[in-house]
């Protein structure tokens, strides 16, 4: 039975859920890696590893969701909490820029008292730095239409006007009503998280996919998670990659075992074969350290994602790697590929 599931990725064909579940189970370390790879280079056929330079700038930690899972946010009723002034993020911009920047990746908590007005605001302030903004990740989206009684195209076509230039794949976690119930009971179901995602690609936006993994949820649960992005790609063809990443526990309320080097690989491999209609698959250093994600680069990963000039919350995790560029570039000439810098839509930089 085995067999013939390799026998069908090999061929091309697609994979259904329990196939890919089949294969996790079932097949070794080391053939799943290869069968991964193998996709890899049907996708990405030149021996050349992406990477963004970027800056993950945090305008608020404000936040009324409340999820168990994060170590960064701040009640709005507790001590400790800010919003960022437009001269300290003009600031961080420009030493983005001076280190060869092309994008800011904007996030922030659920602030209750923000209006929509606010992020327009600062959208048309960032793009004075003539930078690509990559912000908002749904679960935001859809607190801006609920504060503003507007729907989620009317916000989204606000934002656009006022400088948005795509949305990241945050607040994902994982796309099953029954696990975003316990672990983030006030923040947008699965249905709403992949609403935003469908309009914003009807408005040509593109936009990038996530996965946390390694806390409540089955191995099923992270099937069924790839099962519904791949058919809103099959939809729309929006996202422009993936990128799955292990839940880091310190700091939170939830207290498990953080998932292994061994198994982060094994998902990423199930990941690279079951979304078939993905172009790019993201290795999540931030998390694992250079070592293991050179490791992913032979489990179906073809970019390194970014040099995160500033991460703040899987820090606020306890988990803490950094990497220049030239760090960065050094680590995927190691691994035997020729590095690359891209922008968000994995256009090279010329």
């Amino acid at each position: 039975m085995v067999n013939q599931i390799v026998e069908k990725v090999c061929s091309g064909q697609r994979i259904d859920e329990q196939e890919a579940a089949d294969l996790y189970h079932n097949v070794s370390f080391h053939e799943l890696g290869h069968l991964a790879s193998l996709k890899r280079f049907e996708k990405n056929p030149e021996p050349v590893v992406t990477y963004v330079i970027d800056r993950n700038i945090n305008y608020t930690n404000v936040c009324i969701s409340g999820c168990k899972f994060c170590a960064y946010y701040c009640a709005p009723e507790k001590e400790g909490g800010f919003v960022l002034s437009f001269d300290e993020l003009g600031r961080k911009i420009e030493e983005t820029k001076a280190l060869g920047g092309t994008q800011i990746l904007l996030q922030g908590g659920l602030h209750p008292d923000l209006p929509l007005e606010f992020y327009e605001e600062m959208l048309r302030f960032i793009k004075t730095f003539d930078i690509h903004c990559h912000g908002f990740s749904p679960p935001e989206i859809i607190h801006f239409a609920k504060l503003s009684g507007l729907s989620i195209r009317d916000v989204l076509e606000r934002l656009i006007s006022a400088g948005l230039d795509s949305i990241p794949g945050g607040g994902a976690e994982i796309l099953v009503d029954r696990i975003r119930e316990q672990i983030a009971p006030r923040k947008a179901n699965s249905d709403e998280w992949l609403g935003v995602m469908e309009t914003a690609h009807s408005l040509g936006l593109r936009t990038t996919a996530t996965m946390m993994f390694g806390h409540i949820e089955s191995f099923e649960d992270r099937i069924q998670h790839l099962s519904r992005l791949r058919q809103l790609q099959d939809k729309t063809g929006g996202f422009t990659a993936f990128i799955p990443w292990p839940f880091q526990s310190g700091n939170t309320a939830i207290d498990c075992r953080p998932a292994t080097a061994h198994e982060y690989l094994k998902v990423l491999a199930i990941s690279r074969i079951f979304l078939d209609n993905f172009q790019n698959i993201q290795a999540s250093w931030v998390t694992q350290g250079y070592k293991v994600a050179q490791m992913a680069l032979f489990f179906g990963a073809n970019d390194f994602g970014s040099t995160m000039i500033e991460e703040n919350v899987v820090a606020a995790a306890g988990v803490s790697h950094r990497l220049s560029e030239k760090d960065i570039r050094r680590h995927i000439r190691d691994a035997g590929f020729e590095p690359r810098q891209r922008l968000m839509d994995y256009s090279p930089v010329m």
